[in-house]
C-alpha cells in the first residue's frame, strides 16, 4: 500500500499528468481535500513540473475543494449543537425503509 505522503503522491499525479501530456506548458489548478499531504504534494509538484519547464505555483494553483469546505463547517456546527450523526449504513437504513425497523427479513431459509 504505501503511505500517502507528499512526495509519493506528487510522484503518482507527475505519472498521471505525463500521461496526459500538457501541452502549453502550464498546470491551471489542483483541487484537493485539506490532508495536509495535499499541500506538500503541490509544492513537490511544483518542483517537478518546473524542472520540466511546466509553471506551477503550488500556493495560487491548489484549490481546496468548496464541498469539503462546507462538511467540515457543518460538522463542526451540528457537534457544537450536540447533533449526533447517522451511526447506520445507507444499507441498513433502506432495509428498516423497505422491512421496518423491528421485522425480521425472511431470506428463503426453510426450517
Amino acid at each position: 500500500m504505501g503511505q500517502h505522503t507528499g512526495a509519493r503522491l506528487a510522484v503518482h499525479l507527475n505519472d498521471v499528468l505525463h500521461s496526459f501530456g500538457p501541452t502549453d506548458g502550464r498546470l491551471l489548478g489542483i483541487t484537493s481535500d485539506y490532508a495536509s499531504s495535499n499541500y506538500s504534494m503541490t509544492h513537490e509538484l511544483q518542483s517537478t513540473l518546473e524542472a520540466s519547464g511546466i509553471e506551477c505555483h503550488a500556493l495560487r494553483n491548489h484549490i481546496p475543494c468548496m464541498a469539503h469546505i462546507k462538511q467540515l463547517a457543518l460538522g463542526s456546527f451540528m457537534s457544537s449543537q450536540g447533533v449526533k450523526g447517522c451511526t447506520k449504513s445507507w444499507q441498513a437504513h433502506e432495509r428498516d425503509q423497505q422491512f421496518g425497523e423491528n421485522e425480521s427479513i425472511d431470506i428463503g431459509m426453510s426450517e
